[in-house]
């Protein structure tokens, strides 16, 4: 048997070892000993204790490089031996099945004894290589052994998300161990463990890895471990650290009972919430018992601090009380009972169920209601600034669209090809922009401005689903609007009401409650101040300096008074219930807890009673069954109270009404508006869109506010560099694998980077490219060219880029990953230039928020998406527009080709501009697409098959795994697709 070349002794061998911080993979050197593969019988294991006599070398480190008989030898320089007794080292071996082994020595740095270059042959047993001399004996037999130090290392790899750990180590003055080290043992949850020899050193470097190219050195400088058990968790050494697997006295101790219990009645619901009870260890669930009713004692598990309990009997009186569970089961003593009396059931029950299908399968179509389509004049009204905005004169209320002309104008969505519909926000609003929806007063009440007989939010809701459309409803968790909150706290003291201010500032009736719809008969106005102001300073009264002259002046030359308009310095706000500053840098922590804009009152988000608030409103509109949140302001909360609270909050509530499948997709995506061009918004994790798709990694102290600060100042420490990636989003190479969501928050996010760089699509694509591995999954972001807030660039403007430009950028949101999305009207470039928001002053109908409902004027039926079979008037004439048709056909072809829908992708082998490969397998789906975009393009590797373009039906044959595309031309694409069903859809204006 033929066996492989050894290094003569004494020839300098290569150093094998490297820091981890270089992150290279080593390979053993020319001259170094090279493994040898032999199969083994399966018999009992055997064992080799080999001694090897050190007074003759003068090494400081020994080595045993060795392979059993019939085996693979170690990896160079093979494993460390440990002191015996005096001038001798040893090393106990598993041989397996072999009856021997062949050896060599070395001091891991170069220097070999391998007998003359034939290696020793040894048996098993006690076996002693003395100066050469082999024998079978224990030389250590009756003597005291030398002791060796030893390390115990605990490595928490749990904030990694890794599923196998080792360590590359070298003891002080010694050798490094081959890359990638060797495996630790799972030794208990969150840890691994591993027992380290350190012979005569007293301390050892280390770094750590998973095993497949993913390193933690230490930010490149290593960790230095002593003897003795240490631990080793976010970059913290911990020197003779307690065992963090012994085990841990059981727990004994209840939590406390849950304080603070109430229970409002609105119909046949019962809204309860109560304080965060307090446990030793931490709260894991409540138990809410109601009695009352027929049904007898009921017992629901919340992981919340609030609860909506539905469907109850009309005017009866129902009992609650709470209980607080930890995670050893210990359960809390009752809370004090709170009680609650039913009045009438509603007229119309809810029926909504969402859709529950995976989101990216649907294209998003963005509507302002208030501005999309009249189809109740009944309910438009104009504002306090009706007439001085000139919306008057144009006979345009800013609250004019309505879900009564959103429902008679599903089928024009549906035609174009959407099927799913952001509506704005639908709660009550309070103040001179509240035609959008962001300024919310009462959170519970849908703003009756939208609704109408027979044309309610449920009924919207229903229509759509009916016609298989998705609603996503617009939340806003942040702040409130002028200027407080109803059911959590509003300020009753704002101010003057002078001869200056009365057109202003309604007059206050007594007893009128604000309802955004009731006209006052005297004066012929809608209400939006008048339960607000005092010309007289109330006992109670916190309002700094109220009444008194600020000394500035407003645009019309009128005496501004204090209190007159809010701020967080004002004493108006209670500090448990609402920030008290201002924004002072936008990339810092300042953001997240302190005021936007002075018509916004900033929640303090990390308050139970807040918390509890947002969450009871919102679980009110989930039982509704609609299909997702889009976020407002995201970022301007806490990653941890949105990873803690808001997201478990919603995740619990659609499954308990709705189920576990629904609530997998029922899709939550954030704005976390990053103006800016770079990866990072200006090299802050925390203000980045992709840190908010992301679960927390460490964890943090239990009070919200502090975890906020603590988990703020751990991440901007670990920076940019030290996030957590994913592949999800990617081929690997042409081969789509399951993702993986372990570690995803439950919020996706709009593609700020890509909505930044629209203004040229291959901007677009290099950037969203760019940013995808720090997303968790960046397949369900959501794309857009502009919205109601900026075109690209933080353009004030609606996008003009021209008609060419538009169709090149929905070309590429439609086969890019990610969620296409389209503002209203910019199928026919509405208001192209304009600027979007120019204020409450000034007419609507000069804006991007302009009304639409003129183009849309007219009967449309939808016989399937992207299909229109009748059409009459004007709305006929907007789906000839040359867009409305491009944007046909890209959602005909997105629908039938599942790799643009769900698919991973890849640039791998690809050549041209915006040209990429999309697959995705499931079951017995198997698609694969290679798409461009308006240039030419080449892709190699690819499989072998028949391949269709699904926009011109031109069929290629590859044989050699390689496909090259001609230009299609600006706005133009090709999609071949592997077994493909051929062209999908007529030749258009731009696809053809």
């Amino acid at each position: 048997m033929s066996r492989t070349p050894l290094p003569r002794p004494g020839r300098p061998v290569a150093v094998l070892a490297v820091a981890a911080g270089l992150f290279g993979l080593l390979a053993a050197p020319p001259d170094a000993p090279s493994p040898r593969t032999v199969p083994a019988a399966a018999v009992a294991e055997n064992t080799a204790t080999v001694f090897y006599w050190t007074k003759t070398k003068n090494w400081t480190a020994h080595n045993l490089h060795y392979a059993p008989d019939g085996g693979s030898w170690t990896a160079v320089p093979g494993v460390a031996m440990e002191p015996a007794c005096t001038d001798w080292v040893k090393r106990t071996v598993s041989l397996g099945t072999a009856a021997g082994l062949q050896a060599t020595f070395n001091n891991g740095s170069g220097t070999w004894d391998n007998n003359g270059g034939r290696n020793y042959a040894l048996g098993t047993g006690n076996i002693t290589v003395k100066d050469g001399v082999v024998a079978h004996s224990d030389p250590c037999a009756g003597t005291t052994p030398t002791p060796g130090a030893e390390a115990t290392v605990y490595y928490s790899a749990e904030a990694l998300g890794w599923s196998t750990a080792n360590i590359h180590y070298q003891p002080a003055g010694g050798a490094w161990t081959a890359v990638p080290g060797v495996g630790m043992q799972a030794a208990c949850a969150g840890w691994w463990k591993r027992e380290i020899d350190l012979g005569t050193a007293a301390s050892l470097k280390a770094a750590f890895n998973n095993g497949n190219g993913t390193w933690d050195n230490n930010g490149g400088s290593d960790y230095t471990i002593g003897t003795g058990v240490s631990t080793v968790r976010n970059r913290v050494v911990t020197a003779n650290a307690a065992d963090p697997c012994a085990a841990t006295p059981p727990d004994t101790q209840a939590p406390t009972a849950p304080g603070g219990v109430t229970a409002t009645a609105d119909g046949v619901s019962v809204l309860l919430s109560w304080d965060p009870a307090t446990d030793d260890r931490g709260v894991t669930k409540y138990q809410v018992t109601r009695t009352g009713g027929s049904g007898g004692s009921v017992v629901t598990d919340l992981g919340s601090t609030v609860f909506s309990d539905t469907n109850l009997a009309e005017r009866t009186a129902y009992t609650y009380t709470v209980k607080a569970v930890d995670a050893a089961g210990n359960v809390s003593a009752a809370s004090a009972p709170a009680t609650a009396t039913t009045g009438d059931r509603p007229a119309t029950p809810a029926t909504g169920r969402p859709l529950g299908t995976d989101p990216r399968k649907d294209p998003i179509y963005f509507v302002l209601t208030a501005r999309f389509n009249d189809g109740d004049p009944s309910n438009n009204r104009g504002g306090s600034q009706h007439v001085k905005s000139g919306n008057a004169a144009n006979d345009d209320p800013m609250f004019r669209g309505d879900f009564k002309g959103l429902i008679q104008k599903l089928d024009y969505v549906k035609g174009l090809g959407f099927s799913a519909i952001w509506v704005t926000p639908v709660v009550l609003n309070r103040s001179d922009y509240d035609y959008h929806g962001y300024h919310g007063y009462d959170f519970y009440k849908v703003d009756p401005r939208l609704e109408s007989a027979g044309a309610s939010y449920q009924d919207l809701i229903d229509a759509a689903h009916a016609k298989g459309m998705k609603i996503y409803q617009d939340v806003v968790y942040n702040h409130s609007s002028r200027w407080g909150a109803k059911g959590l706290f509003v300020p009753t003291v704002y101010g003057v009401r002078d001869s200056q201010w009365s057109w202003y500032y309604d007059e206050k009736q007594p007893g009128f409650e604000y309802d955004g719809l009731t006209v006052d008969a005297k004066t012929g106005k809608s209400y939006y101040n008048g339960d607000l102001w005092s010309t007289a300073e109330p006992t109670g009264n916190t309002c700094v300096d109220w009444g008194k002259p600020t000394g500035g002046k407003s645009a019309e030359g009128y005496t501004v008074y204090n209190c007159q308009w809010p701020s967080p310095t004002s004493g108006m706000f209670p500090k448990a219930l609402y920030h008290q500053c201002w924004i002072g840098n936008w990339e810092g922590e300042d953001s997240r807890s302190c005021w936007l804009h002075e018509d916004l009152a900033d929640f303090n988000t990390e308050n139970p009673a807040v918390q509890n608030y947002l969450i009871g409103a919102y679980d009110k509109y989930i039982d509704m069954g609609f299909d997702g949140f889009r976020v407002d302001t995201a970022v301007h909360i806490p990653r941890t109270t949105w990873n803690r609270r808001f997201l478990p909050a919603v995740q619990e509530r659609v499954a308990q009404r709705h189920g576990a499948e629904a609530a997998k997709n029922f899709f939550v995506f954030g704005e976390v508006a990053a103006f800016v061009n770079d990866k990072w918004n200006r090299g802050s994790v925390n203000h980045s869109a992709q840190f908010y798709t992301w679960k927390e990694r460490k964890e943090y102290d239990a009070d919200d506010t502090k975890a906020a600060l603590e988990m703020y100042d751990y991440e901007q420490q670990q920076g940019t560099g030290n996030q957590p990636t994913s592949t999800n989003a990617f081929l690997n190479g042409n081969s789509y694998h399951t993702p993986d969501h372990s570690r995803f928050s439950g919020m996706n996010v709009i593609d700020m980077r890509m909505h930044m760089n629209f203004g040229d699509a291959q901007n677009a694509f290099s950037n969203g490219k760019d940013s995808d591995d720090s997303y968790n999954d960046a397949t369900y972001n959501v794309v857009y060219v502009d919205s109601h807030d900026y075109g690209p660039n933080k353009s004030s403007e609606r996008y003009a880029g021209g008609t060419d430009a538009w169709a090149e950028n929905m070309s590429l949101m439609w086969t890019f990953r990610g969620i296409p999305t389209l503002y209203y009207g910019s199928e026919i470039e509405f208001q192209k230039g304009k600027k979007i928001d120019c204020g409450p002053g000034c007419p609507l109908a000069t804006t991007g928020r302009a009304y639409f409902g003129d183009h849309v004027a007219g009967s449309v039926t939808a016989s399937d998406f992207s299909q229109v079979s009748s059409a009459s008037g004007a709305v006929a004439t907007t789906l000839q527009q040359p867009l409305v048709r491009h944007v046909q056909r890209l959602n005909q072809i997105r629908r039938a080709i599942p790799a643009l829908q769900t698919g991973q992708y890849s640039t791998e082998g690809v050549s041209g501009g915006m040209a990429f490969k999309r697959r995705y397998t499931s079951g017995s789906t198997d698609s694969f697409a290679l798409v461009t975009v308006s240039g030419g393009a080449s892709f190699t590797g690819i499989p072998n098959g028949t391949y269709t373009d699904a926009v011109s039906g031109d069929v290629r044959t590859v044989t050699a795994g390689t496909l090259s595309v001609a230009a299609p031309g600006k706005g133009n694409l090709r999609v071949y697709v592997l077994n493909g069903p051929g062209r999908i859809g007529t030749a258009g204006p731009y696809l053809k």
